[in-house]
């Protein structure tokens, strides 16, 4: 006799309980595999994690490298019938491990130290990874409870942008597509993220005259003028943007839960243009009137404005200073899936089990590979662990939310995918 879809959901859990020592030699495994961006070689951590995917019945993998050294896998499952595709997104590079001796343990190791697990990229986003190859292996043993298709595409880039990982992967493999995405990037078990700010990355330049600097009736000070250019760009901070309401309201409602985690003031950062100048150059000696300088600035955009209208103003408000000019390095739009759409309310709902509380939902600051997800019509969550040190030495992760972040992947891939599953 067939068991239950309440049966199945059982066993899921029971069975993520029983191989929670699996999940931590799983995340373990991909952190010693260092894959540190730049530069970008992700070869050495895709073999481990297509050695692990290779031991999931019934799987197929396959194995792309658009450049020599960046690899990402896709590995599909079926079910007992045709029907909606899953994925399951994460990726594969880290940020670069710094200065050994900055660290109380060794980079790479994956040392588990009062219930914690230590190592570069084991929050962002090694951990993540792991949680759902274990969903993926959880689904594969009870294969015959739910319809279509569990797929698991694993970049290798992110970290850069993604356009050699996920982005590649979109563009080039259909089967990379779905009808739903869940990403284990960073965040926080109790907040379940549907959307993220955009990005405009510019560089401004500016040209003066030299001279010295006791005659500088003689020249024309560049530094100046681009601090002019400067003022200028921070002035998008005072834009208006009016999101929809649903967008809006979930961001506000979350804030009590999602700032105690994310800092106060997420809120606001999240409905307003930011714009972080991140680099500086310019002039050679205090004693020079410099000819030449050059700043690099970050500016995310809230739902509700565009990237072009961005472009609009700042042609508008630098293009009539002499000798200013400026040009864009890379931009997104800003994203989000209905936060009541269903996949949004899937994995609230397998959260609020596994948890016993119900999870804040909630844009996201950061960028993710989930917008690549969006911008191909594919609704998208991101649901992952809390990162500790990210990106500093002694990079960790809760032991405990590793298993809660499998749980949650695993029921809300099972409900979106089993039949007669409901809202």
């Amino acid at each position: 006799m067939p068991i239950s879809s309440s049966g199945v959901r059982a066993a899921l859990l029971a069975e993520a309980d029983r191989d929670l020592p699996r999940l931590v030699e799983t995340t373990q495994a991909l952190v010693g595999a260092a894959s540190p961006n730049p530069p970008g070689d992700t070869s050495a951590v895709a073999d481990v994690a297509q050695g692990m995917l290779a031991t999931i019945p019934g799987i197929e993998i396959r194995r792309f490298e658009p450049q020599p050294g960046i690899v990402s896998l896709l590995a599909r499952l079926h079910g007992r019938q045709p029907g909606r595709r899953l994925i399951f997104n994460g990726h594969l590079d880290t940020f670069p491990i710094g200065d050994v001796a900055d660290w109380t343990l060794p980079p790479l190791s994956g040392a588990v130290f009062n219930g914690r697990l230590y190592g570069r990229g084991a929050s962002d986003m090694k951990g993540g990874v792991a949680c759902s190859i274990l969903a993926t292996s959880l689904l594969a043993t009870h294969h015959q409870a739910w319809d279509g298709e569990v797929v698991l595409t694993l970049a290798g880039d992110e970290e850069t942008m993604g356009s050699l990982g996920t982005g590649h992967l979109l563009t080039t493999v259909p089967e990379a597509r779905g009808d739903a995405n869940i990403c284990g990037d960073v965040g926080s078990p109790a907040v379940l993220r549907f959307g993220e700010k955009g990005l405009l990355w510019i560089e401004v330049e500016a040209c003066g005259v030299a001279a010295h600097g006791a005659h500088v009736h003689k020249g024309v000070n560049a530094i100046d003028r681009l601090r002019t250019a400067l003022d200028r760009v921070k002035e998008l901070e005072r834009l208006p943007a009016v999101a929809p309401g649903t967008v809006t309201r979930a961001i506000v409602e979350a804030s009590p839960i999602s700032e105690a985690i994310s800092g106060a003031g997420e809120a606001d950062i999240l409905q307003r243009v930011t714009a972080n100048i991140g680099t500086i150059a310019g002039g050679a000696s205090p004693n020079l009137v410099p000819m030449r300088a050059v700043a690099e600035i970050d500016i995310r955009l809230p739902v509700g404005l565009t990237t072009q209208f961005l472009q609009e103003k700042l042609d508008a408000s630098l293009g009539l200073l002499e000798g200013v000019s400026w040009r864009i390095l890379r931009r997104f739009e800003p994203s989000f899936t209905d936060p009541t759409d269903e996949i949004v309310v899937r994995v609230r709902e397998a959260a609020r089990e596994v948890l016993g509380t119900t999870p804040a939902v909630n844009m996201r600051v950061g960028g993710s590979d989930s917008r690549w997800y969006r911008s191909h019509g594919v609704p998208s969550v991101v649901y992952g662990l809390t990162p500790f040190n990210m990106g500093a030495p002694d990079e960790n992760i809760l032991i405990e939310e590793l298993s809660a972040v499998a749980k949650v992947h695993t029921l809300a891939a099972f409900d979106f995918l089993s039949a007669g599953a409901r809202v």
